[in-house]
């Protein structure tokens, strides 16, 4: 009797449960669909609203396809500006993201430091780039060592503000608890911050991704010597009037940022995801 319930019970739970086929569709079809539209729109004002004299302002798809893509001196050039933007991505990222742990775990743990640091950063994060392009051409020269200063500032405050959130969002009654037993900063720190921290922590890591391949395309825009990387690409191109190369940089530089950004979320996903949704039906 037990059994053939259970069997029920298993049954109807398969049975509410979607199949892949239906989640693959609900993940994937809005989007190829706004894709589709998208590419409608882009034929139109080619076709339609653009003169061909002036159609040089947006190349069809297919044109920028055929010559940015499949053409291949045009795709190895711009594949390897791609590639050192990457580097300068990566190492940028890497910096900020140790600095930006450094600085918040401090901050979390004295009121007088972060009262101290913070308004530091915001001004940092408020400072325009191009006000201080010259200081950092200065300091650093023009190569790469300047673009990863770029990328550096500009991932930095999200990681700092989404960590130090995340580590002062630990519940009070667990910091009675720790303290009860006696516990010290660093176990307190290891054993419930930072597992309390680790939702907010990847939300700025995620943006911060993004953030990095902005800063090393914006850097390499402004600082030109050395390996030219994808901002180089597309400040030639766009001073040449190739809109088909200039289109094909930009997807590409869309590609690197949506690639970082799926990274840091799927290892969000991978980290902490059970976990955050287990926490969040209990409470």
């Amino acid at each position: 009797m037990n059994t053939t319930k259970q069997k029920r019970s298993a049954s109807a739970a398969s049975l509410s449960q979607p199949s892949k086929i239906h989640r693959y569709t609900a993940a994937f079809l809005p989007p190829l669909i706004l894709g589709a539209g998208v590419i409608g729109l882009w034929y139109y004002i080619s076709f339609g609203l653009l003169e061909e004299k002036r159609r040089f302002l947006l190349r069809p798809i297919h044109s920028v396809i055929d010559v940015g893509f499949l053409d291949g001196d045009n795709r190895s050039e711009s594949l390897k500006a791609l590639w050192s933007s990457t580097e300068v991505a990566l190492i940028g990222l890497s910096i900020a993201i140790g600095l930006g742990f450094v600085l918040a775990i401090l901050m979390s743990q004295a009121k007088f430091l972060e009262r101290a640091i913070f308004p530091y950063m915001v001004t940092l994060q408020a400072i325009p780039i191009l006000a201080i392009v010259p200081l950092i051409s200065f300091w650093f020269g023009t190569g790469q060592r300047s673009r990863v200063v770029v990328c550096v500032i500009i991932a930095l405050f999200p990681i700092i503000v989404n960590t130090l959130f995340g580590l002062q969002s630990a519940e009070r009654g667990m910091h009675d608890l720790f303290t009860l037993h006696h516990a010290n900063r660093f176990t307190r720190l290891r054993k419930l911050m930072f597992p309390a921290a680790l939702p907010a922590v990847f939300a700025g890591l995620r943006i911060s991704a993004g953030l990095s391949v902005i800063g090393a395309i914006v850097g390499d825009f402004f600082f030109g010597k050395g390996e030219a990387g994808i901002g180089q690409m597309l400040k030639k191109h766009a001073n040449r009037l190739n809109g088909e190369e200039l289109l094909a940089c930009v997807i590409l530089s869309s590609a690197l940022g949506v690639l970082v950004f799926w990274i840091f979320g799927v290892i969000q996903n991978k980290a902490v995801g059970r976990w955050h949704e287990s926490n969040s039906a209990t409470s």
